[in-house]
């Protein structure tokens, strides 16, 4: 039997360059992000004064994953803005499209609804009110 060939020093360190960038992926694309917060408000949060946000326009407030529109007619709307198809947290708004940073997905932020794959599923939402001129977004207390 033919005697294997030793590994070269070029191998072995092509190799171990591989192996930290191979993680990186992983990482840039795990549902977490680097965030913290809950994927949905867990309890009431004070989101902004409710005169930042003006009729047809909307707001991503990325520390609680949360994106709120304004209709014209004066109504607010919120959705979580955790990416349904991977998780990630949503960290762009384009007008009133959000834009998944993981896998390129976008959605409506007045409706929820998806704009561009892959996502196939639309965004959570989420209660919604003003309170004291501020508005407040989850589960009433």
């Amino acid at each position: 039997m033919p005697a294997r060939p030793s590994a070269t020093r070029r191998t072995v360190l092509r190799g171990a360059a591989l192996v930290p960038a191979a993680g990186l992926g992983t990482a840039a694309c795990s549902p977490t992000g680097g965030t913290t917060a809950p994927a949905t408000p867990t309890a009431p949060v004070e989101l902004g004064a409710d005169g930042e946000l003006a009729e047809g326009a909307a707001r991503l407030y990325r520390d609680h994953n949360v994106v709120v529109s304004r209709s014209a007619s004066g109504e607010l709307k919120a959705y979580s803005s955790i990416c349904t198809h991977a998780g990630c947290p949503i960290n762009k708004l384009d007008g009133t499209t959000l834009i998944c940073p993981c896998h390129g997905s976008e959605f409506d932020a007045t409706s929820g609804e998806v704009l561009k794959a892959p996502a196939t599923v639309p965004l959570s939402a989420l209660p919604v009110r003003t309170e004291n001129g501020r508005i407040v977004s989850g589960p009433a207390a």
